[in-house]
Order: structure tokens, then C-alpha cells, then sequence
């Protein structure tokens, strides 16, 4: 046999494995407080996910939702065949405050257990953080408190507690160097990962796609946010301007900076198949100051025009 005739039975052997490979169809949803019009325009525009808010005073705080309302919460999902990726809930784990650490520590015990008594297998958060302390001193504390207080509720309800990169809260982990620090710290934990929003990268001026692609085997979650650097504003003005000038502001999908087929293509060579939830804090679509909790008829067009931008990436 020759040698093209042998390569072409090589290529020939290869077509049906490639024919085999199954379509990436991870799960599409969005972000938003539990109410039943919500779930109900969730289902209706075609979502498969949701991630539902949880801080205090919310629809789904746990200190306040009673049997009853936690079996609405439940049925209401089955009936809409509406899949939950996570709970939402930014706090800080390690405040320098005794009193307000275990207040918070406390919280988030309920967090896990309610996440577990609903079926929903993360919790979308801030590692927490203690500016007084050296950054090796905060991650032992973190580590520490997760371990104690978190990782045995986590283990019971079969949670696992996701990072989201926000720079603006009680958080370390924003970057490589905050996600590396703590995946050291914590070792081979089952129960930390990423819930990975490349907007968060792009305003600290970091590489969303190839942090993405170091560290998509912690990736078990995603926002889809993007964000718009205003260059005429931050070249006159800095990063740090004196008047606090905004040259960066969120945006849906596609209005922003972010290469969004690149870095959908780092999560489908993973085999990324998860969920992916839109994270709407777009102003030219009623953010932030929709009157919630129902979402208003400006901020749910947000959704629609974003939703009609992702289904060119992400198969219906």
C-alpha cells in the first residue's frame, strides 16, 4: 500500500469518532431573585438555569424562608423544569470583626443547607478578606474558616463553594495569583472552584481568555458579563481618576470588550457542560436600578437582546 493511500485510510478511520462527538450544549440561564414571574420569563425565553440571589434580605435568604416557602421554591422550579447552577451570596468569611465573622460564618451555614434541601450544587461567592493581615496570613485564615465552619455542611449537602473574581468586595480571589494561592491552600478540596466571570478580568486590565484557559479545570460555573473600557475617557483621566470618572462600565454580552467566540471556545475544547448564566448589570437596560424583585419590563428586554447575541455561540 502506499503511503497516500495509507494516510487516507488513517484520515478515513478517523471520520466516524469525529461524527460521534457530541454538540456542547451547556446549560443558558440567568441571574436573578426567586419570584415566580421570574422563573415564568426564565421558561418562556427559552433559559435552562438560573442563579438565584441569596444575600440577607433577599427572596432566598435562608434565616427567613419557612418550610412552606423553601416547598414553593422546590415546586415551582419542577414545574418549570427550571434547572438552579447556584446560589448567590458575597460576604466576608474572614472578617476582622469577631462578631460580624461568625454572624456571616453563620449565614452561610444556612446558605449550604439550604442549597442541599433544594438540590443545588454551588454557591456563588467571595473567598473573604482581611486587609490588616499579609496576604499568606489571610489565605491560612481562609482556608481555616472553610475547613472549620463551611467544608462539613458542604459535605452533608454535597455543595461546593464557588470564587467569583469581583475585585470590589471581600475578596482575593480577582486574578491568577489570588486563584493559585488558594488552590494551593486548599490542596485537592472537592468543595472550592471557580464560578468564572471574564468581565471582572477585563476592567483590572488581565487577560480574560487565557486566564480562562489556566484555569478552566476549576471552572464549574459562569457569568456572562461583559464589560466596556472607555479608552477616550481613561486616557485622559487614569485609572485612578481624581473625580472618579467612570472609563469602565458593565455590559451585556457583545456590547463590551470581552472576545466572547475565544473564550467560548476555551470552554467547549474543555468540554466544559455546565451552566452559563446571564449576569445583567447593563445601565442602557434598566440596570442597577430596576425595582425588583420582578424584573421590569427594561431590564427583561436586557435579557432577550443578549440572549439573541449568545445563540449565534450556544446551541438551543
Amino acid at each position: 500500500m502506499t503511503r497516500r493511500k495509507l494516510l487516507g485510510a488513517a484520515a478515513a478511520a478517523q471520520l466516524p469518532q469525529l461524527a460521534r462527538a457530541a454538540e456542547w450544549k451547556p446549560r443558558l440561564g440567568i441571574l436573578g431573585p426567586f419570584t415566580e414571574p421570574n422563573v415564568r420569563f426564565a421558561k418562556e425565553e427559552g433559559f435552562t438555569n438560573m442563579i438565584l440571589g441569596a444575600t440577607r434580605r433577599s427572596t432566598m435568604d435562608p434565616t427567613t424562608l419557612t418550610d412552606a416557602q423553601i416547598d414553593n421554591v422546590r415546586h415551582t422550579l419542577e414545574r418549570s423544569q427550571m434547572h438552579v447552577s447556584a446560589l448567590q451570596a458575597s460576604q466576608d468569611h474572614i472578617a476582622a470583626d469577631a462578631g460580624q465573622r461568625k454572624k456571616d460564618n453563620d449565614y452561610f451555614v444556612r446558605l449550604i443547607e439550604l442549597a442541599g434541601r433544594l438540590g443545588i450544587p454551588y454557591i456563588g461567592t467571595a473567598s473573604g478578606k482581611n486587609m490588616a493581615k499579609p496576604f499568606e496570613q489571610q489565605v491560612d485564615d481562609i482556608v481555616r474558616v472553610y475547613t472549620e465552619r463551611y467544608f462539613p455542611a458542604c459535605q452533608a449537602n454535597k455543595v461546593r463553594i464557588l470564587w467569583e473574581p469581583y475585585p470590589g468586595g471581600a475578596n482575593i480571589a480577582i486574578n491568577p495569583a489570588g486563584f493559585e494561592a488558594l488552590f494551593k491552600g486548599f490542596g485537592d478540596s472537592p468543595y472550592v472552584g471557580l464560578q468564572y466571570d471574564p468581565s471582572h478580568l477585563v476592567w483590572q486590565m488581565m487577560d480574560p481568555i487565557q486566564t480562562a484557559r489556566d484555569f478552566v479545570d476549576k471552572i464549574y460555573d459562569v457569568h456572562l458579563k461583559d464589560t466596556e473600557v472607555r479608552w477616550d475617557v481613561l486616557r485622559r483621566v487614569g485609572i485612578n481618576p481624581i473625580a472618579k470618572t467612570q472609563w469602565w462600565v458593565y455590559r451585556l454580552p457583545g456590547l463590551g470588550s470581552v472576545d466572547w467566540a475565544a473564550f467560548f471556545t476555551v470552554l467547549q475544547r474543555a468540554g466544559y457542560q455546565g451552566a452559563m448564566s446571564l449576569e445583567h448589570e447593563d445601565p442602557l437596560y434598566g440596570s442597577p436600578n430596576r425595582p425588583g424583585p420582578d424584573f421590569s419590563p427594561e431590564y427583561a428586554t436586557g435579557f432577550r437582546m443578549a440572549h439573541k447575541y449568545l445563540r449565534q455561540y450556544v446551541p438551543e
